[in-house]
């Protein structure tokens, strides 16, 4: 494993973060999918968790969240334990190593199906045997999903979530074709919501949030920004990423 550098600091200087040195690291989607489900009560998961970014940002905002990470990697598992008590978030937070699209792996790693009020992902982009995987195979488990590809993915994300309960997904805005196939009898009451670089500009993600087992028709929310002419963050793309606020996708 690369060697973790000092902490970087997330919503304002709240979370320090270790991240390895090379490989994958969180930045702006990860803040984002953390502020796409407000600040709730109830059993959080964070599926695919990497070092712990979304669901320990999202811990911080909300005081009555348990939060679970969900990695495979036992090195990045363990930076991400180490992130919570650097966070002091011992007593609300867990990592569980368990491969997320095993379900008696993940039985018996201690996550039983319908176990969280709120599931949150942001997957593997790539598919593979679609595209090239990187070289380095930590940062190809973090970025290349298997031959189930996004639906294989999804089907494990509604498996943990109770029925009622809540799902929050960052994606390549060129997913949402698989998106839609993936929550298709599983996710209703989609909320999506494109994340443009800048005004004029193409989406370059997509966030959505959804509802298991509701039939409530899929709504298009108005785009968010990134950047402005100058190439700072927009006023709201600030706050977002100073945990000063949070994204409407109820």
């Amino acid at each position: 494993m690369s060697e973790a550098g000092a902490p970087d600091l997330f919503l304002n200087g709240a979370l320090a973060l270790r991240q390895p040195v090379k490989g994958h690291r969180a930045g702006t989607d990860a803040v984002l999918l953390a502020a796409a489900i407000g600040a709730p009560d109830g059993a959080l998961l964070d599926a695919g968790a990497g070092v712990g970014a979304v669901g320990l940002m999202m811990a911080k905002r909300a005081p009555g969240l348990a939060v679970t990470l969900v990695e495979a990697d036992p090195l990045t598992a363990a930076l991400a334990r180490d992130n919570i008590a650097l966070n002091g978030l011992s007593a609300r937070a867990r990592v569980i190593e368990a491969d997320l699209l095993c379900a008696p792996a993940r039985r018996a790693a201690g996550l039983p199906d319908r176990c969280a009020d709120i599931v949150v992902t942001n997957p593997p982009w790539l598919t593979s045997g679609r595209s090239r995987a990187p070289p380095d195979p930590r940062r190809a488990l973090a970025h290349v999903l298997g031959d189930g590809g996004l639906g294989a993915w999804m089907r494990a994300v509604a498996a943990l979530t109770k029925p009622g309960g809540r799902m929050a997904i960052i994606l390549r805005a060129d997913a949402l074709k698989a998106l839609l196939e993936a929550c298709e009898g599983r996710f209703g009451a989609l909320a999506l919501l494109p994340v443009h670089p800048r005004d004029g500009q193409a989406a370059i993600r997509l966030l959505a949030a959804g509802i298991k087992g509701s039939r409530a028709p899929t709504r298009l929310l108005p785009g968010l920004t990134l950047h402005g002419e100058d190439g700072a963050f927009t006023p709201r793309a600030q706050a977002l990423h100073r945990g000063e606020a949070a994204l409407d996708m109820e």
